[in-house]
C-alpha cells in the first residue's frame, strides 16, 4: 500500500491551497484517513481526520479554515486550506488505516497504518 500526497506549495497569507492524498495497492478497505503536519522544530501534530462515513474532526487551530473530505471510490483524501496563516507553514503528511490483502492474489487481510511522503506548505506574510 502506498500513499501519494500532492498539492503543497508557496502561498501568501490569506490564500488557499488544496492537498490531495491517494492510497493505492492491494487495498480491501480504507478506514480513517487523516492529515498531520510538522513545523520546523516542532513535533508532528494531527490537523484533521475523517472516517469512511465522512465524519470529521479538526484541531483547534484550523477549525473554520480547513476542510477535510474524501472520495471513497478513489481512496483519496483532500485537505482544503483557506485563510492560511504563516503559522500553518509545515510539511503536511497524510495517513490512512488500511485493510489490505497480504499480497496480490491473496485472500488474507492485514491491517496497517500507512503514511504519505509529505508535502511542504509555506505561507508567507
Amino acid at each position: 500500500v502506498q500513499l501519494q500526497a500532492s498539492g503543497g506549495g508557496l502561498v501568501q497569507a490569506g490564500g488557499s491551497l488544496r492537498l490531495s492524498c491517494a492510497a493505492s495497492g492491494a487495498i480491501f478497505r480504507v478506514d480513517t484517513m487523516a492529515w498531520h503536519r510538522q513545523a520546523p522544530g516542532k513535533e508532528r501534530e494531527l490537523v484533521a481526520d475523517i472516517n469512511s462515513g465522512g465524519s470529521a474532526n479538526y484541531a483547534e487551530p484550523v477549525k473554520g479554515r480547513f476542510t477535510i473530505a474524501r472520495d471513497n471510490a478513489k481512496n483519496t483524501v483532500y485537505l482544503l486550506m483557506n485563510s492560511l496563516k504563516p503559522e500553518d507553514t509545515a510539511v503536511y503528511y497524510c495517513n490512512a488505516d488500511v485493510l489490505a490483502y497480504e499480497y496480490k492474489g491473496s485472500s488474507t487481510l492485514t491491517a496497517g497504518k500507512y503514511w504519505g511522503q509529505g508535502t511542504l506548505v509555506t505561507v508567507s506574510s
